[in-house]
């Protein structure tokens, strides 16, 4: 399968975890993705006031993206990436997260859409899932807005599709990399801060 820059190959054992064996493109894959994804979105719109910021969730909200179509949906990587922290390391690092960002909420250290960039920008950069992260990492930093900072929810695409490179994709792309240097400006303006 042919990956957009960015996006993270998947290793044979990751593979196996496909439960169509029929799929053998990428289009096919995206095409199943994308059903499961409006499930999980329908999922995630039942869900009353949840609690986005633990760990169960976030496995959860995994899983309703993705579960129909990976065996190891909800579970944590458990191979080195060309992303992502060592896989031993993901669940601390993603207690960190949560811990920093329930402090920034408590304490209003950020305005709502920076503490929601810089979320973001971690989950992105831990790196939880085999697959599935940007996706994944998007539509929980929008339950993230809507739930705990009552702030509307991100217009990440822009009429694009951030699955596929295009204009779009390379800026989300780029911001992100900027904001592995600590300069969340880029990210800032493409989720909209300042319009």
């Amino acid at each position: 399968m042919d990956y957009p820059d960015g996006a993270t190959p998947l290793d044979p054992d990751e593979l196996n975890g496909l439960k169509f064996k029929h799929v053998t493109t990428r289009g096919e894959l995206d095409q199943l993705e994308q059903a499961n994804i409006m499930e999980g979105l329908n999922w995630l719109s039942k869900q009353r006031s949840p609690d986005v910021l633990t760990i169960e969730f976030i496995l959860q909200l995994h899983k309703a993206l993705f579960g129909q179509i990976w065996g190891w949906a909800g579970v944590f990587r458990t191979s080195e990436k060309n992303i992502g922290v060592d896989p031993i390391t993901i669940s601390v690092n993603l207690r960190l997260l949560i811990d920093d960002t329930e402090y920034w909420i408590e304490h209003e250290t950020f305005d709502p859409l920076e503490i929601a960039a810089r979320f973001h920008h971690r989950l992105v950069a831990i790196h939880l899932f085999a697959n599935g992260n940007g996706r994944h990492a998007r539509i929980l930093t929008d339950a993230l807005l809507k739930y705990k900072l009552k702030h509307a929810p991100i217009d990440w695409s822009g009429g694009h599709s951030l699955t596929k490179m295009n204009e779009r994709r390379s800026e989300y792309i780029k911001a992100l990399r900027l904001a592995d240097r600590a300069d969340y400006r880029s990210l800032l303006t493409f989720m909209g801060s300042g319009e």
